[in-house]
């Protein structure tokens, strides 16, 4: 088992990390009857992307003796209707300057091509922004 989930009432769950016991809970958004006090669900799917691109962009990284430490990815998710559904993840990376042109076109490739980017429908518009800036 990967994890567990709790509805814990009022719109909210608990999810849990069967391994190592660290959870974190989710609200559903206020636009859609709930408190928007954590992460809805769908935030967490779109957060899933970037956390998965730069864990898969920081194992290749360390392969060719880069270092990504201090590299953020900023999420934009966009909803649509009918029915309600993920539309687009827009995701901002920064990344360091000081990363060759060779190593770049690995890590871009290796951000286009992580888990979850195949998980999603191919319906989702992913748009995946790379600034070398740190």
């Amino acid at each position: 088992m990967t994890s567990k989930v709790t509805y814990t009432g009022e719109l909210r769950t608990t999810c849990e990390h069967i391994r190592s016991g660290d959870s974190f809970i989710t609200d559903a958004p206020v636009d859609n009857n709930g408190l928007g006090q954590a992460f809805s669900p769908t935030d967490t799917v779109a957060t899933g992307l970037a956390s998965c691109i730069l864990t898969m962009m920081g194992m290749k990284a360390s392969g060719h003796d880069v270092d990504l430490t201090n590299s953020t990815a900023e999420v934009t998710k966009h909803m649509a209707s009918n029915p309600r559904r993920i539309s687009k993840i827009e995701i901002e990376l920064s990344l360091p300057t000081n990363v060759s042109d060779k190593h770049r076109k690995i890590l871009i490739h290796t951000a286009n091509t992580c888990p979850v980017h195949h998980s999603l429908h191919p319906d989702i518009e992913k748009v995946i922004t790379f600034n070398w800036v740190l």
